[in-house]
């Protein structure tokens, strides 16, 4: 499933700094737990906010998750007693991880992610909490009050009327993925459906533009403007667009489920539907796109 993905993965991270995969890969092995630290939950508000709360983590507590892993190398011992130069390079190795491996991909990832999402949605908008969580057999069996999964290690996590935050990886595999700390919020990471070629957007002829052939040169430009979550009267002022002219092309748009619109006061907000992601994710601009 990730082999075309990994090959590619390894030919960028031969461009960053030996110690930087080093560093993460020590960290975040390939099996078994890794800190529950790298994984906060201020990620959602984007990879910045994430590597801001890393850094962030009380020394304590990141003594504390690194000591608890087995085997780790001696040279991290400084990032184990909390030294700040050791905690801002494991800041700069993950950012360009992230910038190098996964943002190439990063608009794929998110397409089925929320695709995903948008499903589970539909399933609680039709059947409540138990046709959500019905939704996600075989890979977690909902036997009220309990919520079961296969896992690595035998484990009951008791909410205590928490709550659980259930999280779609493209990346995670054949099994869910929890934290380790019972005192932190309880989190379930499951793997989303894709194909072996979802990292991989369709070829394109050069100078081609499929988005344009399929919705027209006007509506592809729409639609990659929504992308940015742009206001519509932003959309009219960018295309050239008489009002009445751009309210014909976002209906257009939105009864093809491609865009949402919000209102924010007295305007009206544009975002992308998980289906208007995909198409975009699928559709990359050609050399000279409409803006």
């Amino acid at each position: 499933m990730f082999d075309a993905w990994r090959a590619r993965a390894r030919e960028r991270l031969r461009r960053l700094p030996v110690w930087m995969p080093r560093l993460l890969r020590a960290l975040a092995p390939p099996y078994g737990d890794f800190p529950d630290f790298l994984t906060p939950s201020q990620a959602a508000a984007g990879m910045e906010c994430g590597i801001e709360a890393v850094l962030s983590t009380p020394g304590k507590r990141l003594t504390r998750e690194l000591a608890a892993m087995p085997a780790l190398p001696e040279w991290t011992a400084p990032l184990v007693r909390g030294e700040a130069a050791a905690v801002t390079s494991l800041g700069q190795a993950l950012s360009s991880y992230y910038e190098s491996v996964l943002l190439p991909d990063w608009s794929r990832v998110s397409a089925h992610a929320q695709a995903d999402v948008a499903g589970r949605g539909r399933a609680l908008l039709h059947g409540g909490a138990d046709a959500l969580l019905e939704s996600f057999r075989p890979l977690l069996r909902w036997t009220p009050p309990v919520l079961e999964a296969d896992y690595p290690k035998d484990r009951d996590i008791h909410l205590a009327g928490r709550g659980v935050t259930l999280v779609p990886s493209v990346f995670c595999w054949r099994t869910v993925v929890t934290l380790i700390d019972p005192g932190l919020p309880p989190v379930v990471i499951y793997p989303v459906e894709r194909t072996a070629e979802w990292w991989r957007p369709h070829a394109q002829r050069p100078g081609h533009d499929t988005l344009k052939s399929l919705l027209g040169t006007t509506r592809a430009a729409v639609l990659r403007i929504a992308a940015d979550g742009a206001l519509a009267g932003e959309v009219a002022q960018r295309i050239g667009l008489s009002p009445a002219a751009t309210s014909y092309h976002l209906k257009a748009l939105r009864e093809a489920r491609l865009i949402n619109c919000s209102r924010r006061g007295t305007s009206t907000l544009l975002f992308l539907t998980p289906l208007g992601l995909d198409l975009l994710a699928e559709n990359p601009p050609g050399p000279n796109p409409v803006s």
